[in-house]
């Protein structure tokens, strides 16, 4: 019960993402690109903003797929497909901190997001995905 519980908040979130990444991203919400002042300089040349504006829509098809993948486990998985699928979660929302982290904690060095620190909220908002499938692994593997 807690993995399901565990993978349905990430799915909420994750949904609210997509919307944002979709239908607004020029929000400072969610994964909303506009924390990044790159964002706005792009719209100065068109060919770079629309170029910017596929990745965007490329993150969120990504997000979509695995919301879509999730929602398969979650009505026809097995507790130990569930199980297997949140050690997944923890280690792929982890490599996080491998590439992306790095370079967002440069921009924000260089003044580059806004707010500023902004890098610090999302590895701590990072951080707190996974602890919580981190915690409701272990209750799993405690309580069952």
């Amino acid at each position: 019960m807690i993995l399901t519980v565990s993978i349905i908040v990430f799915i909420v979130l994750e949904t609210g993402n997509v919307l944002i990444l979709y239908f607004a991203p020029d929000s400072k919400k969610g994964n909303g690109v506009a924390v990044f002042n790159a964002w706005e300089k792009s719209k100065e040349d068109p060919n770079m903003h629309e170029f910017i504006r596929y990745l965007v829509f490329w993150v969120a098809g990504t997000k979509l797929i695995f919301i879509s993948l999730l929602l398969v486990v979650l009505f026809t998985g097995t507790i130990l497909t569930k199980t297997l699928s949140v050690c997944v979660l923890i280690l792929s929302i982890a490599s996080y901190f491998w590439k992306l982290h790095p370079i967002i904690k440069l921009l924000d060095s260089k003044n580059e997001i806004t707010p500023s620190g902004y890098s610090k909220t999302l590895g701590k908002m990072i951080i707190g995905f996974m602890m919580m499938f981190i915690i409701a692994l272990m209750g799993h593997l405690i309580f069952s």
